[in-house]
């Protein structure tokens, strides 16, 4: 397979007729996670356009390993979104080369910024947190029951290989006594599969813009349980506001806007039993977080991994009645 780069890249785009012989173009890596390689290009005298190609293995210091036709599903996925989302809310599709396992997107404006970097600089903006909170509601609402809105759904190859391998089972790998409880995590996800779910909805994959916000990175999405979103993304804001504790509140008013917006998008009997399992949830993903095979890079200080441990150790054996709960609690422990 012929590895793009960005000293390729333009000429692979010529070769196949994506870009005029002669046409020249600037080209800028991006730093979109760890599985694939991701690059801008702009050429003179036409649109930008971002080429993703999926990688067999995963920048991390463990080794991590997913299939290449992950990129399909991505395809696909960005597809099912755009039915279910407001308009520029994802990229769309501008070509597939399935042979190579590339994907040419859309490119989102080039002043956009990465939310995690806003939230890391401890910059809390609550209207990206309500737009987020809608659209998060709108994906489950909105395939509910559906896994025909995107082919293959049902399979969960690539999720195993992404996220239940990698952080859940990578836990019991490390901590044999977790055994029991993350098995039931995984079983009761399982056993829940209700809706289409993205899977890395995190901060990184959130690009802010003049124009509103846009959502990247499909390759995890499934038809499962929506709790797993829940717990994902949250656990993301809870890690990253233990940079910050000055600003508790401020972080407090953040996640309920967000939790606000996703509640009163989904109807009440959608939302049954999605909150006792979107706190296991978030328990085994701080976890994972700290000591599976992509830890976050920030949290550095031994204090800070501990507390995490034990509050993650904690809500796995007895978990707090509701994530409202459980967010309060993990901001207001002494660390």
């Amino acid at each position: 397979m012929r590895t793009l780069s960005a000293e390729n890249v333009v000429e692979y785009l010529r070769e196949t007729g994506r870009l005029p012989a002669d046409a020249a173009a600037t080209v800028t890596p991006l730093a979109w996670g760890v599985s694939n390689i991701v690059l801008r290009i702009e050429p003179a005298g036409h649109r930008p356009l971002v080429v993703k190609q999926a990688q067999p293995q995963l920048r991390t210091r463990q080794e991590w390993f997913s299939r290449c036709e992950r990129i399909y599903r991505e395809a696909d996925a960005l597809r099912a979104w755009q039915t279910l989302l407001p308009p520029q809310a994802v990229p769309e599709v501008v070509f597939e080369d399935r042979p190579r396992y590339i994907l040419g997107l859309e490119a989102i404006r080039s002043d956009h910024v990465v939310w995690k970097q806003r939230l890391l600089e401890g910059r809390l903006d609550h209207l990206v947190a309500h737009t987020l909170g809608q659209r998060m509601a709108a994906i489950h609402r909105g395939s509910w029951r559906r896994p025909d809105l995107l082919p293959g759904a049902e399979d969960w190859s690539v999720f195993e290989e992404l996220r239940i391998d990698p952080f859940y089972r990578q836990l019991t790998r490390v901590y044999p006594e977790l055994h029991r409880p993350i098995q039931e995590v995984i079983d009761d996800m399982a056993a829940h599969r209700l809706c289409l779910v993205h899977a890395d909805f995190s901060p990184k994959n959130v690009l802010v813009h003049p124009q509103g916000i846009t959502l990247v990175d499909f390759e995890t999405a499934h038809y499962g349980d929506p709790a797993f979103d829940l717990g994902f993304f949250l656990s993301h804001l809870l890690l990253k506001s233990l940079l910050h504790p000055a600003q508790r509140r401020d972080w407090r008013a953040l996640v309920d806007e967000f939790l606000e917006e996703y509640e009163g998008g989904m109807p009440a009997e959608y939302a049954t039993g999605i909150w006792r399992r979107a706190v296991r949830h978030l328990a085994a993903c701080l976890w994972a977080r700290i000591d599976g095979k992509s830890p976050v890079e920030y949290l550095t200080a031994p204090p800070l991994r501990e507390f995490v441990r034990r509050v993650a150790r904690d809500w796995l054996s007895a978990p707090p009645a509701s994530v409202h709960k459980a967010v309060a609690e993990f901001l207001s422990r002494q660390i």
